[in-house]
């Protein structure tokens, strides 16, 4: 027959295993929820990459159009030098922007963890930029010579 003592002993046992299974569990638990926290940032960091990338090409052709819109609507109204410099001054702007935005959205990929969304393939806003930069540029020949 077990003492109290031998009793006590078995159920403080009992007790400390308890304790150190709870211990493993939510060491486990904080792992998987870590894991789970780090590839969500990866994705919102993904997301936050492209709404910056579309800022700075929405930038660039509101530029693009206010510099055509400038040349047009102040002629008559200010000495041409003024509205000409304007104009060239903004699709420069437009220019500037169509450039950055590229050279931030490759630039930062290397930066990023991976996601688990799927991003945009680098030739594809790389082609839209290149594109975008001929016809700011063919837009400023335009307006330069009218």
């Amino acid at each position: 027959m077990a003492t109290i003592g031998e009793h006590e002993t078995a159920v403080a046992q009992d007790e400390l295993a308890d304790s150190a299974q709870t211990l493993v569990d939510s060491a486990a638990n904080q792992e998987d929820s870590a894991d789970r926290r780090t590839r969500l940032s990866a994705d919102r960091t993904m997301l936050a990459a492209e709404r910056t990338y579309a800022a700075w090409m929405r930038t660039g052709l509101a530029s693009l159009a206010a510099g055509v819109g400038a040349r047009k609507l102040l002629a008559g109204l200010v000495p041409d030098w003024l509205g000409l410099s304007t104009a060239l001054v903004l699709i420069v702007f437009a220019e500037f922007c169509f450039g950055a935005g590229i050279w931030r959205e490759i630039a930062g990929k290397s930066l990023r963890p991976d996601p688990d969304t799927d991003r945009l393939p680098t030739w594809l806003p790389v082609l839209f930029n290149a594109f975008m930069l001929v016809v700011g540029a063919a837009v400023l020949v335009g307006v330069a010579a009218s």
